[in-house]
């Protein structure tokens, strides 16, 4: 009677052991993904927010918004990583906000 227990005790051990280990690594890709998901979300708000606070610095200083988005890099130091990002600049009038739209691309 007691190695028929054994033996299913083992049995157990040997197949909960596995299951459990394949549960937590699956639990860590969850949270690894969901952290970057998160991460590259926050990245596309500070982007916009950098960009629109150039345009404002620029229209404060200057009296006018900035023409395009070259503008911006070449005298409001506007960094934009352009395999990850596309950005629509459009100039509206001098004295109205362009309409900026900053799209993430798919890697």
């Amino acid at each position: 009677m007691r190695k028929k227990h054994a033996a299913w005790g083992g049995l157990l051990r040997g197949l909960l052991l596995p299951v459990i280990a394949v549960a937590v690594l699956l639990c860590f890709a969850t949270a690894t993904n969901s952290l970057n998901a998160g991460r590259s979300e926050e990245n596309l708000k500070q982007l916009q927010e950098a960009i629109r606070r150039s345009c404002v610095a620029c229209y404060a200083s200057e009296g006018a918004y900035p023409p395009n988005l070259e503008y911006l890099k070449e005298y409001y130091g506007i960094q934009i990583d352009e395999t990850r990002y596309t950005v629509h600049y459009m100039m509206i009038a001098d004295n109205l906000m362009p309409d900026i739209t900053i799209l993430e691309n798919n890697p």
